[in-house]
């Protein structure tokens, strides 16, 4: 990977190299700790965090729903994100990782004695699913695994636990030629990606599942927004796979993924097979907002 100068770690800038923790970390055995992916963008006035104070915030919703308290306060962990970046001096589009953890002092399930640990780490991050897969989109597969049902797990939190699942999905995709896969609900439904939300067009409209079981996206919320500046017709309700087969559109959103689109599930062409056109307006006024090119979304960039 991209390695920077400097992780954050308990209110110091750590050397990359020396950022480390123990192999009995708490968390490193029993799966309890939260995080946030975040980008930040070069923009014409500069590298600017998209939508720090919403991350910042998911991050400790997340260590509530998981009963971590933290060590380090929100607005020192928030201004942390900008003091990283800072010191790094970073020349290109960074992906950023902030993590809260158990660290080491104490085995056993029982969590609460374990000591609390924060650091953050960023570095020099392109495309996830790739530029040629933002350009000409992607091809899925329907997961045999199903997504965390609510039922047994906390699904409004990013908990790293809660990705073994996602993890094993995006093996089984990419072990049988896939790039990415599509996970179902316990009831059968389109729930998300193995890190991404999911969109489908149809007949014009913009329709993405409710998210009763799937984390609360931020970026989906941008692409929501920004379909109602548009005057895009939207449905938030619950989708098929051979729905997702038939769509006109299908893209999938996220931090990481940004807006990528599907050209094929199951081996089943959508639409054309490739971007559809109202992704692609999507995509553009997405990536316009990220880059500080759109005035009235300035207030979602935390310039460094």
């Amino acid at each position: 990977m991209n390695e920077a100068k400097y992780i954050w770690m308990n209110g110091e800038l750590t050397p990359w190299a020396e950022a480390k923790v123990h192999v009995l970390t708490h968390t490193l055995h029993y799966g309890n700790a939260v995080f946030e992916g975040t980008r930040a963008y070069q923009t014409a006035d500069g590298l600017a965090i998209y939508r720090l104070d919403d991350h910042v915030r998911r991050l400790y919703n997340s260590a509530k729903i998981v009963a971590i308290q933290p060590n380090i306060d929100y607005e020192t962990v928030r201004q942390a994100h900008i003091d990283l970046l800072r010191a790094n001096d970073f020349k290109a589009n960074v992906y950023i990782r902030p993590l809260i953890y158990l660290g080491y002092g104490v085995m056993g399930i029982y969590h609460v004695q374990a000591p609390v640990e924060t650091m953050i780490a960023a570095w020099e991050w392109g495309a996830y699913l790739g530029d040629e897969g933002l350009e000409n989109g992607i091809t899925c597969c329907t997961s045999s695994i199903t997504r965390n049902p609510n039922r047994s797990t906390f699904g409004k939190a990013k908990a790293a636990a809660n990705y073994l699942n996602s993890q094993m999905a995006k093996y089984e995709a990419i072990e049988n030629g896939f790039e990415e896969a599509l996970m179902l609900d316990e009831n059968g439904f389109i729930a998300e990606g193995t890190g991404e939300c999911v969109f489908i067009v149809r007949d014009g409209t913009l329709i993405s599942p409710p998210n009763d079981n799937s984390l609360e996206s931020i970026t989906q919320a941008t692409i929501l927004e920004l379909a109602r500046d548009f005057g895009i017709p939207i449905q938030r309700r619950n989708i098929t796979r051979d729905e997702v087969y038939i769509a006109d559109e299908v893209f999938l959103t996220g931090t990481a993924a940004e807006v990528t689109p599907v050209r094929s599930l199951d081996h089943r062409v959508i639409g054309e097979g490739k971007r559809g056109e109202m992704t692609r307006r999507l995509q553009s006024a997405y990536f316009d907002v990220v880059h500080g090119r759109d005035e009235k979304y300035k207030h979602y960039l935390t310039y460094i």
